[in-house]
């Protein structure tokens, strides 16, 4: 049986996001003991809208996976991005659904990575690692640190989200 149309272009598009991630991937914010990183969020900005939550989630995880075997990501990968990119998805249906335009999800992504994300951070994943000691002397920095970087990659996404419309190619 021959896969559907849909589910190769979407896979073909979950690729090259993952590609183009992974090349953006060296410019992060070392927010020790993470390493926050604004195209993730940006990524997780355009993945959601165009792709849904689904494969947003996709996208975000084998980023996070790579980036970590590559040494350019840590732990935190995966509360940083998986949230803010389900988010982002979840919503994009949400507002195709109510005859609004998608695009405006994206502004759900500091809602899923700064505050969610940054919660399972703390509260599971720095015990997990034995970093609890270090996010609590650092909890402001490090929340400040993962705000900003998903604000930046939230508005380059939207922005890019908006050109490609503009464009005709989404």
């Amino acid at each position: 049986m021959a896969a559907k149309p849909v589910f190769i272009r979407r896979f073909a598009l979950s690729i090259a996001l993952i590609a183009l991630g992974l090349a953006i991937a060296p410019i992060y914010i070392p927010i020790p003991p993470t390493k926050a990183f604004p195209g993730q969020h940006f990524i997780n900005v355009i993945a959601g809208v165009i792709l849904g939550p689904w494969w947003a989630i996709f996208v975000a995880i084998m980023i996070s996976i790579i980036r970590i075997s590559l040494g350019i990501g840590t732990i935190y990968a995966f509360p940083g991005s998986i949230p803010g990119a389900f988010l982002v998805g979840i919503t994009a249906v949400l507002l195709r659904k109510a005859g609004r335009s998608p695009d405006y999800a994206a502004f759900m992504e500091p809602l899923g990575t700064a505050v969610i994300g940054f919660l399972i951070a703390f509260y599971v994943f720095a015990p997990l690692v034995g970093d609890l000691p270090k996010w609590q002397a650092a909890l402001t920095v490090i929340w400040l640190g993962w705000l900003f970087s998903t604000g930046v990659g939230t508005l380059i996404g939207f922005a890019a989200l908006k050109v490609l419309r503009a464009t005709g190619l989404i």
